[in-house]
């Protein structure tokens, strides 16, 4: 008999994992609390598994269904301490404590980690007080960036064009006029030059697998134009990130926050996910850690591994993390975003979406359902980000004209895509 596994969330992320996990051997059933559209049966491929949603809470949930793992998707009830309480439960449970959550849900908190445990950040100063600002600003020769400490969905950050800006930005947070209780601390930001990274890293408090580089695309418009969003798109593996480099990130920063948070009573266990500027002179300087996997970074990297999913996760959870469990195999996948018109403010919803079976029959494509819904028979928009279609391929290029060519099969009103994902890698 195999694995039950539970996974909390309902975006594309949790779509990603949980047929990752229903490919796994050991696995035979995955649930999505609350799930979304296309977490309500497998694709043909698995149809002999069950995929299916659950309501209830998470706790109630893996205690009725008798689960054998939970892994939660999103950050806020990572923060909350939602594994803590299943563990209390006997549980076992893929994701970090609340206490270890706060590399992601305190930026001052991750900030102060890092300094002392000797991992490489750029300049900051912590703000507590509106009366501290105008001394704080006054240090940055270069308007700095702006970051509410707290958790904001993505959106809690400026990156501001002079003093000004970056003052009016760090007073509407210290005031609560920006994002509540989030921004009544700010963490003012040495800006810096380069390319951005993300790294993630499965870990079991002690040892940890690290997984290839993507990229993600945040702007909504081609050539970075635009409002930031969750992400338009990913590829992985980044070539920004070669073997070498790749080496003293694993050296210098992974394994020193798995140290550092158990040598601070807090080990970290789930998925460590280092945000990183790689400047022009090569350095890998950390710009923050999320405690989960990213959305869209997952649909392209459960692309790319081979081996059972479902048992790394599970013994990461117990603490028997093996560095043979899982295998980063030589292909390339693109995740290219599908949204809703007004996205990434106010989206549209409830348009029918059509070519979904269409796109699947592309070789090597999977789509993965975030804001969907059901209504009767028909699939419908559910918010902003619609779908992630992902491809992989022996080549980038190979694995972007795929994903691509799936995208053009897919229909819904107000449909929005960037047409670049990936070309900064491609030349």
């Amino acid at each position: 008999m195999g694995r039950k596994i539970l996974i909390v969330g309902s975006g594309g992320r949790e779509h990603a994992l949980a047929l990752r996990l229903l490919a796994s051997d050991s696995v035979d059933e995955v649930i999505g609390c609350p799930g979304n559209a296309g977490m309500r049966r497998p694709p043909p491929d698995l149809a002999h598994k069950t995929l299916r949603v659950a309501e209830g809470s998470p706790v109630e949930v893996a205690r009725r269904e008798q689960v054998d793992l939970v892994v939660i998707g999103p950050e806020v009830p990572l923060c909350e301490g939602l594994a803590d309480r299943l563990r209390a439960e006997g549980v076992l449970c893929y994701g970090p404590s609340g206490a270890a959550a706060r590399l992601e849900g305190s930026k001052a908190f991750m900030k102060e980690f890092c300094r002392r445990h000797g991992i490489r950040v750029a300049r900051d100063v912590i703000v507590r007080a509106p009366d501290e600002l105008g001394r704080a600003l006054a240090s940055f020769e270069a308007p700095p960036v702006v970051k509410a400490d707290g958790l904001c969905a993505g959106k809690g950050v400026v990156v501001a064009e002079s003093h000004q800006e970056a003052k009016e930005a760090a007073e509407r947070m210290l005031s609560g006029q920006s994002f509540g209780a989030a921004g009544a601390t700010v963490v003012l930001e040495e800006r810096l030059l380069g390319a951005e990274a993300s790294v993630h890293a499965i870990c079991d408090g002690q040892n940890s697998f690290v997984l290839p580089a993507a990229q993600d695309h945040k702007r909504i418009g081609e050539g970075d134009t635009g409002p930031n969003t969750g992400g338009m798109g990913t590829y992985a593996p980044a070539p920004l990130v070669d073997a070498v480099l790749a080496e003293r990130v694993r050296k210098e920063i992974i394994e020193r926050v798995v140290d550092g948070m158990a040598a601070d009573g807090t080990p970290f266990t789930g998925t460590l996910f280092a945000g990183l500027m790689i400047t022009p002179e090569g350095e890998p300087v950390t710009l923050e850690f999320n405690v989960r996997f990213g959305d869209p970074e997952t649909q392209v990297l459960t692309m790319i591994t081979e081996g059972d999913f479902g048992e790394a996760l599970c013994a990461a959870a117990r603490g028997e993390l093996s560095a043979d469990l899982l295998q980063v195999t030589e292909s390339h996948a693109v995740c290219v975003v599908l949204a809703s018109e007004g996205y990434p403010g106010t989206p549209r919803v409830g348009d029918v979406i059509t070519g979904i079976e269409r796109a699947e029959e592309e070789s090597d494509v999977r789509i993965f359902h975030a804001g969907t819904k059901l209504r009767g028979e028909e699939l419908v928009t559910a918010g902003g980000r619609v779908l992630g279609v992902t491809a992989r391929g022996s080549s980038l290029a190979a694995a972007r004209d795929r994903a691509y060519a799936a995208c053009d099969r897919i229909e819904f009103a107000g449909k929005q895509l960037r047409r670049d994902i990936g070309a900064r890698a491609l030349g």
